[in-house]
């Protein structure tokens, strides 16, 4: 199982490298977990740790060009997690510890936050299935409704926004992201019926 987890993270990063936006979305959910568990260890204010592994993410993001797969995709998210929270703590004057978190201390950390969220291996099995039908029904998207659904759910842009970007009235964006919901629900719908 953890052999196929680092597979679909492998999968995930070359992916996010080819300009498939859709794939780091699905790669933040994947370990979103255990980057807010490495940040909390050094920040305390949930609030503010929350912010710090954002940050890391988008520093991951911004770097994932240069991942070249010479160790895992979670060790390496782990190390920027790790400077990304003693780079915060030194800006803001405080001084970072100093020994780092180690991966499996994180992972432990992360295990704990999801137990607490009542998470089984059958629901993370079911999430990861939940994330390779979203992959691949974004995928099968015409392009139009594609960049629409990506430009809103994974940047985050309002509707003006990417009816500028895509340069098309307003209807016609929320048309295609209409359509594009209604595409990936279709595909989701069978995984979610056998849950019920």
């Amino acid at each position: 199982m953890a052999d196929e987890l680092q597979d679909l993270d492998r999968e995930l990063v070359a992916r996010v490298q080819r300009g498939d936006k859709a794939a780091f979305d699905v790669l933040v959910r994947r370990h979103q977990h255990r980057v807010a568990g490495v940040v909390s260890r050094y920040i305390a204010d949930w609030s503010e740790a929350q912010d710090v592994a954002q940050e890391a993410f988008i520093r991951a993001y911004r770097a994932i060009g240069n991942f070249r797969g010479d160790a895992q995709f979670s060790t390496w998210l782990h190390r920027i997690a790790v400077n990304t929270a003693k780079n915060h703590l030194v800006s803001l004057g405080r001084r970072p510890p100093m020994s780092d978190i180690d991966a499996d201390e994180a992972g432990r950390h992360a295990v704990g936050e999801r137990l607490r969220d009542n998470d089984t291996p059958e629901r993370e099995l079911l999430r990861d299935e939940i994330e390779r039908t979203v992959l691949a029904a974004v995928e099968a998207l015409p392009e139009e409704l594609r960049e629409a659904i990506t430009l809103r759910e994974v940047e985050g842009l309002g509707y003006e926004a990417i009816a500028s970007r895509m340069q098309c009235p307003i209807g016609t964006v929320r048309s295609r992201i209409f359509r594009a919901r209604e595409a990936i629900d279709a595909k989701l719908a069978p995984l979610l019926d056998d849950t019920r």
